[in-house]
This record gives C-alpha cells, sequence and structure tokens, in this order.
C-alpha cells in the first residue's frame, strides 16, 4: 500500500491545534450575521461586569509596573491552552508564560492612554488597549479574559509595538 506516514501529534501541537481550531469556529461563527445583536441573546457590555474588568485590567496593570510575577501569572488561566504573544516571543501554556515572566528583570512603565472593554455576557470580555509612546513606539494590549468558577482568567492575550 502506497500510503504517506501520518504526522504523530504531540500534546503541545495537538493544543495548539486545538486552541486555533476553536478560534476559527468562533471567528466563522461571528462572521456569519453582519448584525451582532442578531447572534447572541447576550447583553454585551453589561455596566457590572464592564465595571469588574476595569477593575482587573487595572490590577492587572499595577501588577505589570511592579513585575508582580505572582499576580501576573494568576490572572492567566493555568493551562496548556492558554496563550500569549509577545514583541518577541510565542509563549503557549501557563509553563511558558510563568518562564518568561522570571526572565523579566523589571516591569515597563506602561500608560495606557486608550482602552476598549468589550464584553459579551457576563462571563466573556475582551481587553484592548493602546499605551503612550515611549522611544518612538506605541504598545498595544489585547487580552481575552473569561469567567472560570475560581473567577476571571485571561486565555489569550498579545501584547505588540508599532512605530509611532
Amino acid at each position: 500500500m502506497n500510503s504517506k506516514p501520518r504526522l504523530l501529534m504531540t500534546d503541545r501541537m495537538e493544543s495548539r491545534r486545538t486552541f486555533l481550531g476553536g478560534l476559527a469556529v468562533l471567528g466563522a461563527s461571528a462572521a456569519v450575521c453582519p448584525d451582532a445583536s442578531a447572534q447572541t441573546d447576550y447583553e454585551i457590555n453589561d455596566p457590572d461586569v464592564v465595571a469588574e474588568i476595569e477593575t482587573l485590567f487595572a490590577n492587572y496593570d499595577r501588577a505589570l509596573r511592579s513585575n508582580d510575577r505572582a499576580t501576573l501569572n494568576g490572572y492567566f488561566l493555568d493551562s496548556p491552552l492558554t496563550v500569549r504573544f509577545g514583541n518577541g516571543e510565542n509563549l503557549y501554556g501557563i509553563d511558558e508564560i510563568a518562564a518568561y515572566r522570571a526572565s523579566v528583570a523589571q516591569g515597563p512603565n506602561v500608560v495606557r492612554e486608550h482602552v476598549v472593554i468589550t464584553t459579551v455576557g457576563r462571563d466573556y470580555a475582551v481587553v484592548a488597549a493602546r499605551s503612550q509612546p515611549s522611544g518612538g513606539r506605541v504598545g498595544r494590549t489585547m487580552q481575552t479574559w473569561v469567567r472560570f468558577p475560581q473567577g476571571w482568567r485571561i486565555i489569550a492575550a498579545h501584547v505588540s509595538s508599532i512605530d509611532e
């Protein structure tokens, strides 16, 4: 029989594939209907939920500036499916995120100038933040938060900077 050898997926590769596949399904389902309100019965930006995320994000920023590693790691879901992309790193799973945090000697002096919080229902939120320019670069942060039984956790984050 002339069959190609099957590529065996490692746990890490399988986790990435599962995570990215789930994101593709979510994105595709959101694109089905151009009217977002017709897609769900969930309330968008419930003021109480927005206030919760505002507080969490402000506390996250304080921990970031003071390089409080334990607090920062605690905001991320303790899972191999948690993802954080940065300017120079692609981190898959809480272990890689914690190892990265351990390598950071000093927290950045980030000053947010524009933050957009979008909540969907009571258990899902996205934070998009722009930071004041520093060294000719504008910082950008995007976080996806989900409420779990143990509280709100970041399941995906992207941090980058672009020229001013």
